[in-house]
């Protein structure tokens, strides 16, 4: 197999499992493309449907059950303090679900006979995914993307003999649905395209394909669901786990245009085409929701009046205008980084053959091909006015995904979008603000009526609906996972790093600081005063984790554990901040100053480990999948090796402790550890970790973390946050700044002894280039947003001062 492009994921068969089809997607639709030859199957998604709608979610009584867990907590009655809180959660989380399937069915008589020459791929410099193959003497192909200016899915199937396309077209749903073909349409039917010109646009296949100057034909389906009210998790289990009732409405639109041939509807509510020449498929898609605090049927809007606008205007432009507008829009996020690791002949091989040979072989490719394709991930998941990336991006098969394919608020929606703002994509991190936002509503209510706070907090799980409270059915949950009420620090960080990348002083002001304060001030009513003097949080946990006491209780809920103080800590250092740079010196500045210099501070263990636990419990057999006490090294910023080099030895013993063997999304966690450790030979040890063959289907593991052949990553199951955490990770190898300074090549490993990268952003408003030969820095350039004097560190020891003008460009040599 000969690849046209770097950038490219490559087979040499059709799929057969959703992990091996590839993602297509605009922040609001996503498409999963199989590449069958006799049937292919398109999943489709949709970015707000979901189940459920907005409820009350409060648990008055968790206000009066907090008084005794603290007082069992600080009696050292663990257990019994961990079983009581049971009795504050609340009811679950709703899910993320699948809006169906488009599925086409070719004619066997037609074009039946042996297929050869199969080719599929999705290019990800043009959001493109293709199906190449030849049977009975004609080349076939496909071509698929959704497009973000345009709003719509469109699949353009050619051949290279006018009339050989033959198929039938439908759409169905594993939600309750009916589909009702359109046989008399009105509106545009889209003129012959231009011929194509080839001019930034990407490979097309040759101009005459598709083009014998025949008919057009017109032809629709339109398929409506109802969503269910309510979709348990998986690892509940109860007697009717999918309940409908009036809940939303979804809806998705087809539109069949073919030159040549014939269209016409079947029995079946599905649309045959025969003898055409080229078909191009429209589809767009929309629900009834209407907001995070609106009920989606009685306050909701008619999904048909998003969608046919859309698909009116998509109809009047040519194919090629479609494709290239899509391409250039792409384009315009996804060319502003490239990473060049060097090059060699396994470029050539299949990227599921190139996964199964990552050990053995030397292939820098298959790294830049991961890294870029988080990236390529973020674009098509998370674009401005979408909701933000699931814990599946936003594709999704299952009525009962995984961890209801929620956002999962204890690191993994958080983990999405780490490589947002370093690696160039700041637009893509707005859904994810803007969720932040919308939470701090809905959070309020939690905070007032569960536990009698002010200011704002969520927990494990939440949902479209901005769901606050603590999951568990009101009993049913472990508090590992459940009694965790710092979502709210942790999210709120986004915001601060959004300015500290962007230096966008208005929306510091008008939006995140006010939300930042809210969540501090919930944290200063959550602390309480331990016996030695010191602010903790009782209770408190480190996500999903428990600990062994000496005389034997095995618990969750304990005293300010590391992960709850690192969090407060960073959310307290981002609001003063915040408050020099906006001049504000109120009360509550004041306040979260005092409190800051209260707080438990870090412990160093028996086993010269940064504690877990405020207790010196930490088990060396412990190889839990959450690192949650070196929050303060990553994301936050309190622990470095020149600013705390006690504190910094400590978390790297607690991370040799831990292992290396992990989930997929743990060890992308641990790639950004070692890199922020410096120790590049660690890091890409991580990625090798992740870059092992899973197959599709494999059971759920705590460990065995990899990728499957299409790269997605596996906990296993698929979850998207270990794609999302080793791009950002390999980033953080190149390039750091958390630290009040541009570090450049932080953590090289040897294995990469020249290469380049381009566009990658610092903290401080800084664009960066970097190059390098025999492990060193060659030469850097780098590009300031705003005025000021920067410190950049070379390596580990050359530190120069850059004096920079907004808008000036500065070249550093090595």
């Amino acid at each position: 197999m000969t690849i046209t492009s770097p950038l490219t994921l490559c087979y040499t068969t059709p799929a057969t499992a959703w992990e091996e089809a590839l993602p297509i997607g605009n922040g609001r639709m996503g498409a999963m493309i199989f590449g069958g030859v006799e049937e292919e199957r398109i999943g489709l998604n949709e970015d707000t449907l979901w189940s459920g709608g907005p409820k009350d979610t409060t648990n008055p009584g968790a206000k009066d059950v907090l008084p005794e867990v603290r007082r069992l907590l600080f009696a050292g009655e663990y257990a019994a303090a961990n079983d009581l809180c049971k009795q504050m959660q609340g009811p679950y989380s709703q899910a993320y679900l699948p809006l169906g399937d488009l599925r086409l069915r070719f004619d066997p008589t037609a074009d039946g006979g042996p297929q050869t020459a199969y080719r599929r791929a999705l290019d990800l410099d043009m959001a493109l995914a293709t199906v190449d193959y030849a049977q009975n003497g004609v080349a076939f192909r496909r071509e698929a993307f959704v497009s973000f200016p345009d709003q719509v899915l469109v699949v353009r199937l050619m051949a290279d003999r006018p009339g050989a396309l033959n198929f039938v077209v439908g759409l169905d749903s594993l939600l309750r649905h009916t589909c009702q073909v359109l046989e008399k349409l009105t509106g545009v039917i889209p003129h012959p395209d231009p011929p194509h010109s080839g001019e930034g646009t990407g490979s097309a296949p040759p101009p005459e394909w598709g083009r014998s100057g025949g008919g057009e034909g017109l032809a629709g389906v339109v398929m409506r669901c109802d969503v269910p009210v309510n979709v348990d998790p998986p690892y509940q289990s109860g007697d009717d786990p999918i309940r409908y009732g009036e809940g939303m409405r979804a809806e998705a639109h087809l539109r069949v245009v073919a030159l040549g041939g014939r269209v016409e509807p079947t029995p079946d509510g599905e649309i045959a085409v025969s003898g055409a020449d080229s078909v191009t498929l429209f589809l767009a898609a929309a629900t009834s929701f209407n907001g995070f605090d609106k009920h989606p049927r009685h306050e909701g809007v008619d999904p048909a009046s998003r969608i046919l606008p859309v698909l009116e205007a998509a109809l009047a432009r040519p194919y090629e205008e479609l494709r290239a507008r899509h391409i250039a829009d792409h384009k315009t996020l996804f060319r502003r980084v490239t990473l060049d690791l060097g090059v060699t002949d396994a470029i050539n091989q299949s990227t599921s053959e190139r996964i199964v040979r990552f050990s053995s072989q030397n292939d820098p490719q298959l790294i830049e091909l991961l890294f870029q394709y988080g990236r390529y991930l973020l674009i098509a998941s998370s674009r401005p006015g979408t909701q933000p990336a699931n814990l599946q991006g936003i594709w999704n098969p299952h009525m009962r995904p995984p961890w209801s394919s929620n956002y999962t608020l204890n690191i993994n929606l958080e983990m999405n979008y780490w490589p947002a703002e370093v690696t160039n994509l700041a637009e893509c991190h707005g859904p994810l603000l803007a969720y932040v936002a919308e939470s701090a509503v809905t959070g309020a209510a939690i905070a007032t009526a569960n536990y009698g706070c002010r200011g704002w907090t969520t927990h494990h799980n939440g949902d479209l609906w901005r769901h606050a409270a603590p999951v568990g059915n009101y009993g049913g949950g472990n508090p590992q996972w459940a009694m965790w009420p710092l979502g709210g620090a942790w999210l709120s960080q986004h915001l601060w790093e959004y300015f500290a990348f962007g230096g966008d002083v208005a929306y510091l002001r008008e939006t995140a600081f006010p939300v930042m304060r809210e969540a501090a001030r919930f944290c200063l009513d959550w602390l309480v005063e331990g016996p030695d003097g010191f602010l903790v949080t009782a209770p408190g946990t480190s996500p999903e984790n428990t600990f062994t006491t000496a005389d034997g209780q095995t618990a969750a809920v304990s005293i300010g554990p590391t992960g709850d103080m690192a969090m407060i800590r960073d959310l307290f250092e981002n609001c003063l901040e915040a408050g020099e740079v906006l001049g504000v010196t109120d009360a509550l500045q004041a306040e979260i100053a005092d409190a800051q210099s209260r707080l438990l501070p870090y412990r160093i263990g028996r086993l010269g480990q940064l504690q877990e636990w405020s207790e010196d419990w930490d088990d060396p057999e412990d190889h839990h999948r959450h690192v949650s006490h070196l929050f303060g090294l990553h994301p936050g910023r309190q622990i470095s090796r020149r600013g705390t080099p006690e504190l910094w030895a400590a978390a790297m013993r607690s991370l040799e402790l831990r292992g290396d063997e992990a989930t997929g999304w743990s060890i992308g966690w641990k790639t950004l550890f070692w890199a922020r450790f410096e120790d590049g030979d660690h890091a890409l040890q991580m990625i090798r970790l992740l870059l092992r063959p899973v197959a599709p289907g494999a059971q759920m593991s705590a460990t065995g973390g990899g990728v499957y052949p299409n790269l997605f990553d596996a906990h296993p199951p698929f979850q998207i946050d270990g794609n999302f955490g080793v791009t950002a990770g390999i980033a953080e190898m190149l390039l750091q700044s958390q630290n009040g300074e541009l570090h450049l090549l932080p953590a090289l490993p040897a294995a990469w002894p020249n290469g380049s990268v381009t566009g990658l952003r610092a903290r401080g408003g800084y664009t960066v280039d970097i190059a390098w030969r025999d492990g060193i820095l060659h030469e850097a350039v780098i590009r300031a947003d705003r005025s000021g004097v920067f410190p950049v560190r070379i390596g580990k020891n050359r530190v120069v001062h850059l004096e920079c003008e907004a808008g000036g460009i500065y070249t550093l040599p090595g």
